[in-house]
């Protein structure tokens, strides 16, 4: 159910969909969708994961999309690790902390463009359909400097032990790369 300070609504405009947002944290955004759903990513982003696989199995401790779950289809929240009322690590998959808080993004320059809950709140409105080229640029470019992690782990790690660094593979979660080697 919509809380009574969510507004979204899906208009047409040009003959694309317009999602018009009001949330917590952003008041009458609006953005066009303007390629389908999951569909004609730039060739250098190739996620392992979806945002729905991403929220079913566990990510930023249930807490991070709770107030824009109207602004993207009912479906991706079916099966959603989600915790409306506080932040739970026992909804991220790997049962541990592995974020910084929003403030320390914002110090550190990782807020970009219309997205104030950063890179995964952007990778959904991608996801969705939603193309800004020059703020999905920078994104892209984070995504693929994040895989640094995952040879981390393949350096320290044995095959198959999950357990080994659990704080970095949660990370590879939250930026939609397969944690699971």
């Amino acid at each position: 159910m919509p809380s009574e300070n969510i507004a979204v609504s899906k208009r047409r405009s040009r003959s694309r969909p317009l999602v018009r947002v009001s949330d917590l944290m952003q008041d009458d955004y609006e953005y066009e969708l303007s390629e389908p759903v999951g569909k004609n990513f730039s060739p250098d982003f190739l996620p392992d994961l979806t945002p729905v696989e991403m929220l079913n199995m566990g990510v930023f401790e249930g807490k991070y999309l709770n107030d824009c779950l109207h602004e993207f289809p009912d479906s991706w929240f079916e099966n959603a690790q989600l915790s409306p009322k506080v932040a739970d690590t026992d909804k991220n998959f790997f049962h541990v902390k592995s974020r910084l808080s929003l403030s320390e993004w914002r110090r550190r320059g990782w807020i970009v463009g219309p997205d104030p809950r950063g890179w995964f709140q952007w990778y959904c409105r991608y996801y969705y359909g939603r193309r800004l080229p020059e703020v999905d640029n920078i994104q892209i470019k984070r995504w693929k400097s994040f895989v640094r992690h995952k040879a981390q782990i393949e350096k320290n790690c044995y095959f198959g032990d999950l357990n080994c660094r659990a704080r970095q593979r949660q990370a590879l979660l939250q930026w939609a790369y397969n944690p699971f080697f």
